[in-house]
């Protein structure tokens, strides 16, 4: 039995089960090249069937998810979305109404959650779209926004119990959840409503910094590092959220507390009302998540939702005395919530309740694909290699302090790359870190890049306890102080890192790391997005080799080949 699970809204996407694994999932951005694509997924759906060599009718489950008053509107008038979408991402002139109030407008609008109608409108969207992509006799399911995210973080942690909680700006109505997940029952027990959302708080923060809602949260998170600490008591957002209980509770309304963020952050530097921000959401997970151990006890803790893109919040929650081990979705954001629906779909079909977990769930592409279109590149010239003669071959070039892109098997699910759509660098070079934010991935000044590592040299290198690895790239830690110099390519202003800890999952990218500790002591790269600024990471071989011809990279290890670009520098 397939089960088809759908996301058509932010980072628009597609999942595909089979009665007992994963088979495929990747999302919508990866084919249009519009990074965080909100259309319906049409290519993932059919690049998901195409994967597991079935057609449309043999699909008898479809679930999805989210049927948000403002998501059916979205539904019915795609423009809408669309709209919101151009002036999200800033791809049009700064409009003349009062953002402020366009916010307000949207929050308000979302808080509503599911309106009578909603879920027979978006239902008969799905079914009319659907049946036009050739999809017959299959059961349509709906999931709910937060039992989406939910599932995909119980169900996918390798945990028998665990403490699942969620959190986002808001979906359907509510901005988090807290729930059980044991002998392979997952149970909710509390809601958070939307009017609290501390995602909204910090969308608002992101907004009002410069940077775009929904996409450049990560970015305030790196900014706060460059200001000046301060006090706790000193911070002038303290008193915007409490904590009570089992509850979060926030001060002022949406409209009221932009206001409030505007004044206060126009009187500072950036960086400032960042630690600001930054130290608020620290302290307000740190103490409800601790007060949720204290209710429910001591247990393994899984999460999902945007919010726990934060690692530097992730790192403070792992700390809390409660937490045995724990575990973050992946994709952990709304890109993730097909995987989820379905997941939670063929769950009330079947009772499944847990799937061994791979990040590598995409496209994949032969060796005579590839050299077909190096062939047809022009300008490259390339050798056959077998997968140690690569690994050997990139630990030589990389002990030479070259940069090389490295794009292997399936592509990653979720907005990190983790060893097969990746560059790869010196983790000690400064010199390589500052080329690649120049001239190929042109980021800001501030963002750190991020390091991959062999599990057995991570508890060398970073502040490291028995709570478990981190294959994802989902947790900050701190760097050892002693190993700093080695690590500085790949480390914050604050001494922190988001490391990828490599084990079996990845057996090249492993051997890789293995080549590289002969000749540098540890096994550890630079790791970074194979992409350009702006775009989505690389999905197959024509856009990597268009992508080394705009950035003149010298070398690049695809699917077997060692390509040199003779343009390259």
């Amino acid at each position: 039995m397939y089960t088809l699970g759908i996301w058509d809204g932010h980072d628009a996407g597609a999942a595909l089960l089979d009665d007992e694994r994963i088979v495929y999932a990747a999302n919508e951005e990866r084919f249009t090249k519009r990074k965080l694509e909100i259309n319906f997924p049409v290519n993932s759906i059919n690049a998901a069937l195409r994967f597991a060599d079935i057609k449309p009718t043999d699909v008898e489950r479809v679930s999805f998810t989210t049927t948000e008053f403002t998501k059916t509107l979205d539904r019915i008038f795609p423009t809408i979305k669309e709209n919101y979408y151009q002036f999200r991402r800033r791809k049009m002139l700064k409009p003349k109404w009062d953002i402020r109030h366009n916010h307000f407008l949207k929050y308000s609008l979302t808080s509503l959650g599911v309106l009578p109608l909603c879920n027979d409108i978006s239902a008969s969207f799905m079914h009319r779209t659907l049946r036009g992509m050739g999809f017959a006799n299959y059961k349509l399911d709906l999931v709910e926004h937060h039992t989406a995210h939910a599932a995909t973080a119980a169900f996918t942690s390798g945990f028998g119990r665990a403490l699942v909680v969620t959190l986002d700006g808001i979906g359907d109505g509510l901005c988090g959840s807290v729930s059980t997940f044991e002998n392979g029952k997952l149970e909710r027990k509390l809601e958070i409503r939307s009017r609290d959302s501390i995602g909204i708080f910090f969308e608002q923060v992101t907004n009002i910094v410069g940077m775009r809602e929904l996409e450049d949260e990560g970015k305030v998170m790196a900014m706060a590092c460059f200001s000046y600490p301060f006090k706790w008591e000193d911070n002038k957002l303290r008193d915007f959220y409490t904590v009570e209980g089992t509850t979060i509770k926030a001060k002022y309304g949406w409209l009221k507390q932009y206001e409030m963020l505007d004044r206060i952050a126009w009187s500072m530097p950036r960086e400032q009302f960042s630690y600001m921000a930054q130290q608020l959401l620290e302290k307000v997970l740190a103490q409800y998540i601790s007060n949720l151990l204290q209710k429910f006890g001591p247990n393994n803790l899984v999460m999902a939702g945007g919010i726990f893109a934060n690692v530097k919040a992730n790192m403070i929650i792992r700390e809390l005395p409660g937490v045995k081990e724990w575990y973050v979705f992946p994709h952990m954001g709304d890109g993730g919530i097909a995987l989820g629906s379905a997941l939670h779909t063929h769950y009330k079909d079947t009772g499944k309740a847990s799937y061994q977990f791979s990040a590598y769930l995409g496209n994949a592409f032969t060796q005579d694909e590839t050299e077909q279109a190096v062939k047809a590149a022009g300008g490259l010239d390339y050798e056959v290699e077998t997968p140690m003669e690569n690994a050997a071959h990139a630990a030589e070039l990389l002990a030479k302090n070259n940069y090389l892109l490295w794009f292997q098997g399936r592509m990653e699910y979720g907005p990190r790359a983790l060893g097969d759509r990746s560059i790869i660098a010196r983790a000690d070079s400064e010199e390589v870190k500052e080329k690649l934010n120049l001239y190929v991935k042109k980021r800001e000044w501030y963002q750190p890049f991020a390091p991959s590592m062999l599990e057995e040299d991570t508890p060398k290198i970073i502040e490291f306890d028995d709570k478990g690895y981190d294959h994802y790239m989902t947790m900050g830690y701190m760097v050892k102080p002693k190993m700093r110099e080695l690590t500085k390519s790949v480390m914050h202003i604050d001494g922190s890192a988001r490391p990828h800890m490599v084990g079996d999952e990845n057996p090249l990218y492993k051997e890789l790391l293995k080549r590289v500790k002969k000749k540098q002591k540890y096994g550890m790269v630079l790791n970074t997005s194979l992409n350009l600024h702006g775009l989505p990471i690389v999905m197959e071989p024509n856009d990597v080799i268009s992508m080394m011809k705009v950035t003149k990279t010298k070398h690049m290890f695809i699917n077997g080949l060692f390509v040199t670009n003779r343009s390259g520098v």
